[in-house]
């Protein structure tokens, strides 16, 4: 790595994480690490296992739609689901500052078990670490998830071109409510964060098809991040149509108003679903009515992003590069 120390910007989904990851990465490289999805698949005495491992410093810990804790469990069982598992249970790890309010930390409490209960998957193991007064930022949550895989086929890091690309519903909400929230704005809207489980709509997913090449939650660096590392992981090209995106009227205001890109920016309750164009129009239906074709694999342009944009022209879309918004999860 070119810089000399980490900054924020290594923890934005972005390139410089990218090239972070594959730093330390290749100290401990290995099959099932070097696929990089959000779950690693484990085989276990002939049982298809998912695991997965997270932490949450989002800033501020309350935000319109979630909270840290929401968030915990939420993310979690998101990156078992994009492996095509059921999720079976989780843990929860506690990194406390001194000085959290009692209080805070019981809404966190309540929050998770909603959220828990919500997703139908148990905390059954869990930390709790205290540390010294500006140590820390009021509290950061360690995760880990196990799922069981029973979808018949594999679901990885590699789309197959002809593939079609599927969204689950409107983008970037999760990224401007934490902006909005953090920086005080007063953009008076109702934007709220879109963190929610995703662990059902995936399984309605995998009972409509067992053509499913690829499955990806487009948290950190958003959409057109997520989109640029399937790209480069299979070689192929990547077409999506900025018209078929859907994108909410207030978050589009939002956006216009502070300069910034929808598909660049956090979301905590959709994910990309790559499906054989065959199957595509059935497994949208069985997302849900919010679920949109955005787009295809191409085997043109390769491990590239192109976004034909309403004007009928093309540009490309690269990887993010500059941090919009550090510690969004």
């Amino acid at each position: 790595m070119e810089n000399k120390t980490v900054t924020l910007a290594h923890g934005n989904g972005g390139r410089l994480m990218h090239e972070l990851v594959d730093a330390l990465r290749l100290k401990f490289s290995n099959k099932i690490l070097d696929e990089l999805t959000d779950a690693a698949e484990i085989n276990l005495k002939g049982k298809r296992i998912a695991f997965s491992a997270d932490s949450y410093v989002v800033k501020p810990l309350f935000f319109p739609g979630g909270d840290i804790g929401k968030l915990s469990v939420f993310g979690t069982v998101n990156d078992i689901s994009m492996k095509g598992a059921v999720p079976v249970c989780i843990s929860l790890s506690f990194i406390i500052e001194e000085g959290l309010p009692v209080k805070d930390l019981e809404k966190i409490a309540d929050s998770i078990s909603y959220a828990a209960k919500k997703s139908k998957v148990p905390v059954v193991t869990g930390d709790i670490k205290v540390v010294e007064k500006n140590a820390a930022d009021k509290i950061f949550i360690n995760t880990s998830g196990v799922g069981v895989i029973n979808y018949k086929g594999r679901i990885g890091a590699k789309a197959n071109p002809g593939d079609a690309i599927i969204i689950n519903g409107p983008i970037a909400e999760h990224g401007l409510s934490i902006l909005n929230a953090r920086e005080n704005l007063k953009f008076y809207s109702n934007i709220k964060s879109d963190c929610n489980n995703l662990n059902f709509e995936t399984e309605r997913c995998l009972k409509a098809s067992s053509r499913i090449s690829v499955m990806r939650d487009p948290t950190r660096g958003g959409v057109a991040t997520a989109l640029n590392e399937i790209a480069a992981a299979s070689g192929i090209g990547i077409e999506i149509d900025e018209q078929a995106i859907p994108i909410k009227p207030a978050v589009k205001k939002l956006c216009d108003v502070l300069g910034l890109d929808p598909l660049y920016i956090a979301n905590e309750g959709k994910f990309l679903c790559f499906v054989n164009n065959k199957d595509a129009k059935k497994v949208r239906k069985a997302i849900g009515a919010n679920a949109r074709i955005i787009g295809r694999v191409v085997s043109a342009h390769k491990k590239e992003v192109y976004l034909k944009t309403k004007i009928g022209a093309n540009r490309i879309l690269p990887t993010l590069e500059v941090d919009q918004l550090p510690r969004i999860c």
